[in-house]
């Protein structure tokens, strides 16, 4: 069961990856958005932390992702990048697990990710752009289908950020929200054939700083909540360098160190791999 639950934290680790790969300047090492993800993600059952509110002077989803895309450098600085290289380190700490993870995306939407992980194995996870596929020791190889695959399509665009409003054809402001101490604004936007998620935006700094959505995995839907943090500016763009995630499947940090963009990236590394 603990290596089940281990695989599937990985598989909802990368299902949000893309979003993830999108600061304002780092914050104080206790920021307030860091204390969010104690809590688990809401579910069906549970109530969420904080009631949105709704205001006369609500500015519009257009305005609210406008406001974002120039928080995070504008739309010119992303349409510059053509790859992207991430190293940094992947930790669950109920687990005991600690390992080093590197990231790769290509536009217009290609991704993968590698860690090896001590006492269990390699675990990857990509999308070359048409096919998705999964490979791990408890699983083994295999090729990802469905709402699965959909959700790693998303993840897997390298200009997400800047096409939020076509990756998510409805789109509403549902208010504000309280996140920590932060105050942001609620969007709730639904994908082409999938259910609604949900993205909190700092009303101060525009940037995303928590987003709730049902991660798609092999052992059925999970409900998943991420926090971003220690937004840095890498080339003209603003990333957060630490992701954290909270789930029925476990909690676990993502901490970047090392990120560079346009940097040559050989196809091959996104092919699903011979079946051995």
């Amino acid at each position: 069961m603990k290596r089940i639950l281990m695989v599937t934290s990985l598989i909802i680790a990368m299902a949000a990856f893309g979003i993830a790969q999108t600061t304002q300047p780092k914050p104080a090492p206790q920021s307030p958005a860091a204390s969010t993800p104690a809590t688990k993600a809401p579910t069906a059952t549970k109530a969420p932390t904080a009631t949105a509110t709704t205001s006369a002077a609500m500015p519009t989803a257009d305005q609210i992702l406008d406001k974002y895309v120039q928080a995070l450098g504008g739309k010119a600085a992303f349409e510059k990048l053509t790859s992207r290289a991430a190293k940094g380190t992947f930790d669950i700490s109920a687990m005991g697990v600690s390992a080093p993870i590197e990231a790769y995306n290509k536009a217009p939407n290609k991704t993968v990710f590698n860690l090896e992980i001590p006492g269990f194995g390699v675990v990857q996870r990509g999308y070359d752009g048409t096919t998705g596929w999964s490979q791990n020791p408890q699983e083994g190889l295999r090729e990802v289908s469905g709402a699965e695959l959909a959700m790693m399509k998303r993840g897997a665009e390298l200009h997400r950020e800047i096409k939020l409003k076509q990756l998510y054809p409805q789109m509403s402001v549902k208010g504000k929200e309280k996140v920590g101490e932060r105050e942001a604004y609620l969007i709730e936007a639904t994908p082409a054939g999938g259910g609604p998620e949900k993205m909190f935006f700092d009303t101060q700094t525009g940037l995303l700083i928590r987003y709730d959505f049902e991660a798609e995995t092999s052992q059925g839907k999970f409900p998943t909540q991420s926090t971003f943090d220690d937004y840095r500016e890498v080339d003209g763009v603003k990333m957060p360098f630490t992701v954290r995630q909270s789930s029925a499947a476990g909690d676990f940090i993502i901490k970047f160190t090392d990120v560079k963009h346009n940097v040559p990236v050989d196809d091959a590394k996104f092919s699903k791999p011979a079946a051995r």
